[in-house]
């Protein structure tokens, strides 16, 4: 009997709420999806997922979105994008940036994203071994599935957060004490606190040998569960650092999310140096001083939130309920530097992100950043790094 996959798709992508492609070898030749996005966000990941040769199989990606796959012959089958928590504007639109969607439609790409239903990876899932059953006569449990894992693609690419998990993991393997691990904890939590990055790699340069309590029986529970209690005390550091509340917590649960999805202790070693340093950085972002005010956090907060748009004084005054004067003046008494200078270095520090991990033409993260044009931005780039964006670029890629 042939198998109408359009109306399967079409029939899984009414269920779901989450788009689904047909490929024929590499040609699209189906398309369905509830909700309007001017272009397709796979187009990020796509080589990641046709790497994916199995039956079954999935790609999560930097964000902790998930893309689902069913292989059979010739025919593709790619459902998602989809994850359980919800995605902030900024998040959007950087994949929006990612996805060379032009500014005009980032407003509508953003609302589409947002319709798009948020699911458990599970019912991804549990959606693909059906589509597996129907299109290869396959009967498979979740536990079959092969982990196809993007994020720690990436990371083990990185060669020095790579090597500065296994440092850790060593140290911790080599533990043979009972607990010893309140002296070192607070250190940690300290560390993310203050963000302190640089304190933070060179502990993990001389970790002490750490033995925490069994948390499990099975080896690679014992990981995750270790994982979870970490992150859990890791994202309350950070708000008491000043990161939003709200934000900590999204985090915290997508790394829970993305650490669930792994099979090896190394990887889930990987995993945890990087959430330890994200963690980190993104307090050091917030902090201009080691006792920062209250002001100061709202305003780092605010420019975090609104990276990708221009950012003005008068709409900060506005969000943050303050004169616009008060706000410039009371600013620079507190920290030393203008406002302006503030939010043009913190867009700086985002600019040389973008240049060292993305391929993006220097007119398009300057759209992104909310800089009137490339030149513009090139000049103000030059002004707080002393190179050009192309020379920063060729030095760091």
């Amino acid at each position: 009997m042939q198998i109408d996959l359009p109306y399967l798709c079409t029939t899984i992508g009414n269920l779901s709420g989450v788009p689904v492609r047909i490929f024929e070898g590499e040609n699209l030749t189906f398309y369905y999806s509830q909700a309007y996005l001017p272009r397709d966000p796979m187009t990020i990941y796509r080589d990641r997922i046709f790497a994916v040769n199995d039956h079954v199989g999935y790609v999560t990606t930097p964000h902790f979105h998930y893309y689902g796959i069913v292989n059979s012959g010739q025919t593709k089958i790619v459902i998602g994008p989809t994850r359980q928590i919800t995605e902030t504007d900024q998040e959007l639109r950087e994949l929006a940036f990612r996805a060379d969607v032009t500014a005009d439609d980032t407003e509508d790409f953003i609302a589409g994203m947002k319709s798009i239903i948020r699911m458990p990876f599970e019912s991804i899932l549990q959606m693909l071994c059906t589509m597996n059953h129907v299109m290869n006569g396959e009967t498979l449990s979740l536990k079959d599935i092969t982990i196809y894992d993007a994020e720690q693609e990436r990371l083990l690419a990185d060669q020095g957060r790579q090597q500065a998990a296994q440092k850790l993991s060593a140290r911790v393997d080599e533990a043979q004490s009972l607990h010893n691990t309140l002296s070192q904890e607070q250190a940690l939590l300290r560390m993310v606190r203050k963000g302190d990055t640089a304190a933070f790699k060179e502990w993990v340069s001389r970790a002490p040998a750490i033995r925490g309590g069994v948390l499990a029986k099975e080896q690679l529970r014992q990981k995750k569960n270790t994982f979870i209690v970490t992150v859990t005390l890791v994202s309350r550091a950070a708000i008491r650092g000043g990161m939003e509340v709200e934000d900590a917590f999204s985090h915290s649960d997508s790394y829970i999310q993305q650490c669930e999805l792994l099979s090896s202790p190394v990887d889930i070693l990987n995993l945890q140096y990087w959430m330890l340093l994200d963690y980190t950085e993104r307090v050091e972002r917030l902090r201009l001083g080691k006792q920062p005010s209250k002001l100061t956090i709202d305003v780092a907060n605010y420019i975090q939130h609104h990276m990708s748009e221009p950012i003005t004084a008068e709409k900060m005054a506005e969000k943050l309920f303050l004169n616009r004067s008060y706000l410039s003046r009371k600013f620079k008494e507190e920290t030393g530097e203008t406002l302006t200078d503030f939010i043009l270095k913190e867009k700086t520090e985002e600019a040389k992100r973008l240049l060292r991990y993305s391929d993006k033409p220097l007119t398009a993260i300057a759209s992104y950043l909310g800089f009137s044009s490339a030149s513009h931005f090139s000049r103000v780039f030059k002004t707080y790094v002393g190179s050009t964006p192309s020379e920063y670029r060729e030095k760091h890629q």
